[in-house]
């Protein structure tokens, strides 16, 4: 009986070692790449460190972010991008992707149009953006000829966060292209079906092309989220560029231009770590930022789980 039994055990033995073997390359990526750098991020959230001394504070740093003003600004201001820009980027993409379905002529060159600006540099594109909506810029200038206020767009601190979800739904192209893909690929006899049962346009989309494509949905909510949790690059350059500021020795630049509208997360949590190099302090703020991307994608993948079902069911 022991012969028996010892030879399943063996065979399992070596299926368990195999399966490590081929995932191993994950593993060591995942050990390297995300386990090693959160522990030490925790780890040196609990010291004062300037890249040169380390000092061990408990939790100081922790109390310190309650206690910093610019961080809850910081803080504000990702939420609000979080709630209004990510939604309007989401609604936007698929209302293209919807309007491109329904093009037959010349379909593919507005495919074209729509998705060029996706493929500008970030930089770039938020430069060029930041001077087409400057005060005395052609925007403004159009805006004046149909006799309407020109406001200043970045200049403004009323007007600076909706401008950056504008230069973000201009550059929408990525997102629009994969619903497009997920429209397309929705079966045609489900709205034939539909339309013989008498449902109409809104009937058909909300209980047919909005379960068919949930994941699609699912996928671009939540990257959008991360992504607005991270947002950094265009609020940092629109800032920059919209100020004059320069970055030559000596310069004290604070992002968040104008009166700390634009400042995020990330940017604060670049300027204390390596403007400041206060790294203890950053890592409380990378973590905050884990651990609100950890919390938005759970709740994200709940609210669209409940969601598919629902429908499963009106079906």
């Amino acid at each position: 009986m022991s012969i028996v039994h010892a030879a399943p055990s063996r065979w399992r033995r070596r299926e368990g070692l195999r399966a490590l073997l081929w995932m191993s390359p994950w593993l060591a990526g995942f050990a390297v790449f995300f386990a090693y750098p959160l522990a030490a991020t925790v780890y040196f959230s609990f010291h004062r460190y300037d890249l040169m001394t380390l000092e061990f504070v408990g939790l100081d740093n922790y109390r310190y972010f309650f206690a910093d003003g610019r961080a809850w600004v910081s803080v504000r201001n990702t939420l609000w991008f979080v709630i209004f820009m990510v939604p309007a980027q989401v609604i936007f993409a698929l209302g293209m992707a919807q309007l491109l379905t329904r093009i037959k002529a010349g379909a593919g060159f507005f495919r074209t149009v729509f998705y060029l600006p996706s493929l500008i540099p970030l930089t770039a594109g938020t430069v060029a953006f930041v001077f087409l909506m400057n005060p005395s810029g052609p925007v403004n200038r159009i805006l004046g000829f149909l006799g309407l206020p020109g406001p200043d767009w970045f200049g403004d601190a009323d007007w600076s966060k909706p401008s950056l979800v504008l230069l973000a739904l201009w550059g929408i192209g990525n997102t629009m292209m994969i619903f497009l893909a997920a429209l397309l690929d929705v079966p045609k006899h489900l709205y034939e079906a539909a339309a013989i049962d008498g449902a109409g346009a809104w009937r058909q989309f909300r209980s047919i092309t909005l379960p068919t494509i949930s994941p699609v949905l699912m996928f671009s909510a939540v990257t959008g989220v991360i992504y607005a949790l991270q947002y950094f690059t265009q609020a940092m350059i629109a800032s920059r560029v919209a100020s004059g500021a320069t970055d030559s020795a000596g310069s004290t630049f604070v992002p968040g231009y104008p009166d700390l509208s634009t400042l995020t997360l990330p940017q604060w949590l670049f300027h204390v770590g390596f403007r400041d190099y206060t790294m203890g302090y950053a890592c409380v703020l990378a973590l905050l930022l884990f651990a609100a991307s950890m919390l938005f994608t759970l709740i994200l993948l709940r609210r669209f789980r409940a969601f598919t079902d629902d429908e499963g069911g009106d079906r």
